[in-house]
């Protein structure tokens, strides 16, 4: 049995039918922005690994770091201990983070750091004494992860979890902000979309606890990018009312849309913040969720006076050291000139797709950019067309997307915008 016999026989891959998982690659080495097939073909990681390999795969820096890691501490609990890589990657998210933002729990995955901030929320209002405020408010199109809480504030109808919303407690869910990213915005609350939060807060506000959302981009629920004003509008509705606010930055965190952080399109300040993905440069998983003083010492005075969550490998000392070592590089690097030159030649070799029948819309924003189909992608043909492309590109619903490293070349860009527009076109 050969090794991607074993793999189709025994192994369950992520969003994958295991009677019929479609074309796989069996990738043996990966080095920058090129992923490294077992039989010596080559393609280029236009996914960043799911979003994450901002540096490209196998960075110097990273990875002597984890190594210089490794011969000391590779891992120890959290609990009643600490060690000098958190601690330095504390000191370097409260740097560049806006002020406020200073409190920082560790997890191991995107979901949950999500799931943490749901719970810190949901702790922060009983110590207020508002112990009937166990609800949540999110915008449809969201994406929050894979894990239970997490999934119930995800689009419940057209979103990836849409077959379990009858399992899931039930949340709160207003429209999708109607204004996009580059339309006018116009002040009146009903023509922005922000009535139905106001509305909603004012109906049923003393039940939630927090409101939930992707700043500007909504990632895997459908690549939409909408107006940054809409979170100013949030902002002062939910501090009028008492509610939490939550943003997730998993996907959007450390320059992916042309700022440091999606809500710095807006200038605006959420209560709690999740980061995670491009944290470590994409070499090992590791998330943060980070909150206010105000929140950590409503739950630190509160009765419970801990917060219930200790993940295992929280605050991976590993881990720690690759993401050090990863936020270096933006620091050291002009992170925004390399994002800024992304979003421009993407602009220019994408839109020739506008004229192919059946593209709905074409959009970028910093190192995104996405052909929106009028129907759905089969991403299979996209992974049996890689070898002959060599781009790895990876559609989802009616999206064909990349999402590459910041340190692509020219060349190797245009190859993807290449493969995407050809993908469009049905063409091989």
């Amino acid at each position: 049995m050969t090794p991607l016999d074993f793999d189709a026989r025994h192994l369950w891959h992520p969003y994958t039918n295991v009677m019929d998982p479609g074309p796989m690659h069996l990738i043996s080495s990966a080095e920058g922005v090129w992923l490294t097939r077992e039989d010596g073909g080559k393609m280029i990681d236009a996914m960043a690994s799911w979003w994450c390999a901002v540096h490209g795969h196998r960075h110097p820096a990273i990875i002597a770091a984890m190594q210089a890691q490794l011969d000391h501490l590779p891992h120890v609990m959290f609990g009643g201990l600490t060690h000098t890589p958190a601690i330095e990657l504390g000191k370097r998210l409260t740097d560049m983070l806006p002020d406020g933002l200073d409190r920082i729990f560790y997890s191991d995955s995107g979901s949950v750091a999500i799931e943490v901030a749901l719970k810190m929320a949901v702790q922060n209002q009983m110590a207020k004494g508002h112990s009937g405020r166990a609800e949540f408010a999110t915008i449809r199109g969201g994406y929050h992860g894979d894990t239970w809480k997490a999934m119930s504030v995800c689009d419940p109808v057209n979103g990836m979890h849409g077959l379990f919303r009858g399992a899931m407690s039930i949340q709160h869910f207003l429209p999708r902000p109607s204004v996009a990213l580059g339309q006018d915005w116009p002040e009146d609350l009903a023509l922005n979309g922000l009535a139905a939060l106001e509305e909603l807060l004012d109906r049923q506000g003393d039940r939630i606890a927090a409101l939930i959302l992707e700043p500007v981009v909504q990632g895997a629920g459908g690549m939409y990018f909408y107006h940054p004003s809409w979170l100013k509008g949030a902002r002062e509705l939910c501090s009028a009312h008492g509610v939490l606010l939550i943003f997730d930055e998993i996907a959007t965190g450390f320059g992916r849309t042309g700022q440091l952080f999606a809500m710095q399109h807006a200038d605006v300040v959420p209560d709690i913040l999740c980061v995670g993905k491009a944290l470590t440069g994409g070499h090992i998983t590791l998330a943060a969720t980070i909150a206010t003083e105000a929140v950590a010492r409503g739950i630190g005075e509160s009765e419970a006076s801990v917060l219930m969550h200790g993940p295992t490998y929280m605050a991976n000392p590993l881990a720690c050291a690759a993401a050090i070592a990863s936020l270096d590089q933006l620091k050291q690097r002009d992170w925004h000139h390399e994002v800024s030159a992304i979003a421009k030649q993407m602009e220019h070799e994408l839109a020739p797709a506008c004229d192919i029948p059946g593209v709905a819309d074409v959009r970028v924003l910093g190192a995104i950019g996405v052909i929106e189909m009028e129907s759905v992608v089969d991403p299979r043909i996209a992974h049996a067309q890689a070898p002959k492309t060599g781009v790895w590109l990876r559609p989802f619903a009616r999206n064909i997307y990349c999402m590459p490293p910041f340190v692509i070349s020219g060349d190797e860009l245009s190859r993807v915008t290449a493969a995407m527009v050809n993908l469009a076109r049905g063409e091989a």
